[in-house]
């Protein structure tokens, strides 16, 4: 009778395995899939930006290889005229007047527009003391009478503006090209603007500040009568111009006389 319980028990086991067996097995989930990462759409690199465009300038015309008809070069007198250039400056002009009012004669000063703006005092003394004014263009621009004739006309007008209101009502009777570098454009505005073209025959080279004695032995060697002596009172030191002017001046009015250019 003994057998029976253990029968049942070991019966009772069989079944408890087998039912386990029949169970599935854990099985591990998958890993879910990454999602796909979009490719990167190339990169587009932008255009340059063309820089502004600046408007070209005018071309200028060619070099003159002679000079121009219609230029005033004599006084039309025996006396010689004195031109000086570049100026008013505020240390050499007054220094240049005084001496001209010492030895008791009249000149003629081809003013710098620019000049005449910064020191419109020194254009009145120059017309209150009886000298020329001659136009010398806006800021020495060498090139000016190559340019269109607008801008030539309007240099010039505008330099005669500055002078008239440094002095109302002063007179402009001549214009003077910058390095001489005439054209017949250029001359051909001036007189237009009620100027004649002033040049010169007597050119000692001052402006590349020889001794002053050199300056001298210049003048009176080259100095025929009704000539036009160029020296400047403007642009740098004058220090060598303004030691040969006294004795330029005596010289010229012992042989010739001096009178400012009609």
């Amino acid at each position: 009778m003994r057998s029976r319980p253990v029968l049942a028990v070991a019966l009772g086991l069989l079944l408890l395995i087998a039912g386990c067996g029949d169970q599935p097995r854990h099985v591990r989930p998958a890993a879910a899939p990454a999602p796909s990462t979009p490719a990167p759409e190339p990169t587009q690199t932008p255009a340059p930006t063309p820089p502004p465009t600046s408007k070209p300038k005018p071309r200028l015309r060619p070099k003159p290889k002679v000079l121009p008809a219609g230029l005033r070069k004599a006084t039309g007198v025996r006396a010689v005229a004195l031109t000086f250039d570049d100026g008013p400056d505020p240390t050499w002009t007054p220094k240049v007047l005084n001496q001209l009012r010492a030895a008791k004669v009249k000149a003629t000063f081809c003013v710098v527009g620019t000049q005449v703006r910064k020191h419109p005092e020194l254009v009145a003394r120059i017309v209150r003391e009886g000298h020329q004014l001659c136009n010398h263009s806006w800021r020495h621009d060498v090139d000016l009478g190559r340019r269109p004739v607008a801008d030539i006309r309007a240099d010039l007008v505008r330099t005669n503006q500055a002078i008239t209101k440094a002095v109302p009502g002063a007179k402009v009777p001549f214009y003077r090209q910058p390095g001489g570098r005439w054209t017949p454009e250029v001359v051909q505005v001036a007189k237009e603007l009620g100027m004649r073209s002033l040049h010169w025959t007597v050119d000692p080279q001052d402006w590349a500040k020889p001794a002053a004695g050199v300056i001298t032995g210049r003048v009176e060697h080259a100095a025929r009568p009704g000539a036009v002596v160029l020296m400047h009172d403007g642009g740098g030191d004058r220090s060598r111009t303004l030691g040969a002017v006294p004795h330029v001046i005596g010289d010229l009015k012992r042989r010739f006389g001096i009178a400012p250019p009609r």
